[in-house]
């Protein structure tokens, strides 16, 4: 059997408001209001090109990949708070964007905030390891022509990479396994368009 959710309040953080972690798109377009936007690390977890896209990034036929967190190591993202008037609304979005599909697990997480704001919890999106969607290890040049010849309908998947390495540098953040997957993407391809006038989100990859 199947539980209900938590309610929204639930999900809150002592100090009364959603932490909502980032770590790929959501970086650079979260498309949700937020008071707050906090460099933070998340321990137990790391940053890979472990999702299968078949919508935004990539099409049936020519999947894309699409980052999530998998298990061991720590990665270093954005927190974003959320004041508890509007929570609701946000996880609705959130789980509209990241849920469907059951690709993701959403999951109650502890995050560092790093400039002296402690430890909060946070709702974070975890790669769903039993599910199709799931993309075991990639070689990095598997993984680099994958990505340079995904495209889906919110762009090419090339961009999503090149953005959210756009958003990591502007924090302070070298990934390394991302910056070796984009050096060995193909040459032509240019740099990563602007994405914030594209059209509206559809909530499948």
């Amino acid at each position: 059997m199947t539980l209900p959710d938590p309610p929204p309040q639930a999900l809150l953080d002592p100090d009364g408001s959603l932490y909502v972690f980032g770590y790929g798109s959501l970086i650079w377009k979260p498309g949700f209001g937020h008071a707050g936007r906090h460099p933070a690390l998340l321990r137990g977890f790391h940053r890979r090109f472990c999702v299968w896209s078949t919508h935004h990034r990539g099409t049936v036929e020519r999947p894309g990949l699409v980052l999530g967190l998998d298990r061991g190591g720590a990665c270093r993202g954005v927190a974003f708070r959320v004041p508890a008037a509007t929570a609701p609304e946000v996880l609705a979005y959130l789980d509209a964007r990241e849920m469907i599909g059951g690709i993701y697990e959403r999951r109650m997480v502890r995050v560092r905030l790093l400039e002296g704001g402690g430890e909060k919890r946070a709702v974070a999106f975890i790669a769903a390891r039993a599910m199709p969607s799931y993309c075991r290890a990639l070689a990095p040049e598997q993984a680099a022509r994958t990505i340079a010849a995904g495209v889906g309908c919110m762009g090419p998947n090339r961009d999503y990479l090149l953005n959210t390495l756009a958003g990591l540098r502007a924090l302070g953040v070298r990934d390394a396994g991302l910056d070796r997957i984009a050096a060995l993407l193909p040459a032509g391809g240019g740099e990563a368009a602007p994405e914030g006038e594209r059209g509206r989100f559809d909530p499948r990859l």
